[in-house]
């Protein structure tokens, strides 16, 4: 997702990411941030606004550089971690469209083939009709199928407080995800229009598993995290425990922005499955899409696929699985952002992979992405 997306996983009401939350005064930036200064102010300010903590770390043609920011651990004061590893909310849906991709470049499945092909009679009634969906529909958002966390009993069960703590170790099965968003009626019908909804990811994430006879979750392992060596990213499915070295994540699980802040960083996140379940760290974020975008993962036609994208607005648009904006120096990176309780992530990388950036904030209700990418790439 995007800074503007972003509530669409996180919570089942639009709220505005505002508030400040008072913190420990941040200490000056180090002399010779080889370059990155502003990104250092931008992660600077997001702390200012209201986000705990924040974690960077970029690639360029000068070599690597990574930063922290902020508080990690509220109780103890712990800072942040330039190697801290962090949910990554929907940044999971583009190693789940890489999947797919890969999957249609062997000829095991078409971009063209329909859900009622790989999964009959999951997306019908009320208005559905698996049928007029196809894969390609699923990964771009254009299917139409209502977003499942946007529906307010969702919400209130596990992103509001009282809900939250009661039901935080749940494991929902993705056929429930599913069961959700068709008690709505569709948004619009297939192709016609574009809506973010996580539902399609999970019924991609479905998909991936009928082709396969296997879990997506082992798909992208052994696809993916396992040839790009990436030790710090995991698919956790049932496990509410982020693995160390980590900080804590915290929000404040109301439809305001204000009030008590609470830690949230054990979960069960089969609540977002294949829509935004992923565990990883900044290095390997940067590795993945770097690797991506350099053809290391997809042949030419497929990757060819990925990046034709559906217009958002003037600067943005979407693919499959990859969101693409133009910055306002005229520099256009690709990537993906993802939120999930207590943590709002971004990682984007320009089309030569040549420049790279992935940060998380440990919070998610304040701070602005948009102005870290923005430091990072635009700066002069």
């Amino acid at each position: 997702m995007t800074t503007r997306l972003r509530a669409a996983l996180v919570a089942a009401t639009a709220v505005a990411l505002s508030a400040a939350l008072a913190g420990p005064a941040i200490a000056a930036p180090p002399a010779g941030d080889g370059g990155h200064e502003a990104t250092r102010r931008a992660m600077r300010a997001a702390v200012e606004d209201g986000a705990p903590g924040v974690t960077a770390r970029a690639q360029d043609a000068r070599g690597t550089w990574s930063a922290a920011e902020g508080v990690g651990d509220l109780a103890t004061g712990q800072p942040r971690s330039a190697r801290d590893r962090y949910r990554v909310g929907s940044i999971t849906k583009t190693f789940v469209a890489t999947v797919l991709l890969q999957l249609e470049a062997e000829g095991r499945l078409s971009l063209d083939d329909t859900v009622e092909k790989w999964l009959p009679g999951v997306v019908r009634g009320n208005g559905h009709d698996g049928s007029r969906i196809t894969v390609r529909r699923l990964l771009n958002h254009t299917s139409g199928i209502f977003n499942y966390t946007a529906d307010p009993e969702f919400g209130r069960t596990h992103f509001l407080r009282d809900g939250f703590f009661e039901h935080r170790h749940d494991t929902v099965p993705p056929e429930e995800l599913v069961a959700v968003a068709l008690s709505h009626a569709p948004d619009f019908a297939p192709g016609t229009s574009w809506k973010y909804s996580n539902t399609n990811y999970v019924l991609a994430g479905l998909v991936i598993e009928k082709v396969t006879g296997r879990p997506y979750a082992e798909e992208v392992r052994r696809r993916i995290i396992g040839p790009l060596k990436l030790r710090a990213t995991s698919v956790p499915g049932t496990r509410v425990t982020v693995p160390r070295p980590s900080s804590r994540a915290y929000s404040k699980l109301a439809e305001t922005t204000t009030g008590p802040t609470y830690d949230v960083t054990n979960l069960n996140p089969s609540i977002a499955y294949a829509a935004g379940e992923m565990i990883s760290d900044s290095a390997d974020l940067n590795r993945f899409y770097t690797a991506l975008l350099r053809g290391r993962l997809l042949p030419v036609g497929q990757l060819a696929e990925m990046t034709a994208t559906v217009p958002l607005d003037e600067k943005r648009s979407y693919g499959l699985g990859l969101m693409k904006a133009r910055l306002s120096c005229g520099v256009t990176v690709w990537g993906h952002d993802g939120g999930i309780h207590g943590s709002a992530s971004q990682a984007v990388t320009t089309e030569d992979g040549r420049h790279s950036l992935a940060f998380n904030l440990n919070g998610d209700w304040a701070g602005d992405t948009e102005a870290v990418v923005e430091a990072e790439f635009c700066r002069k």
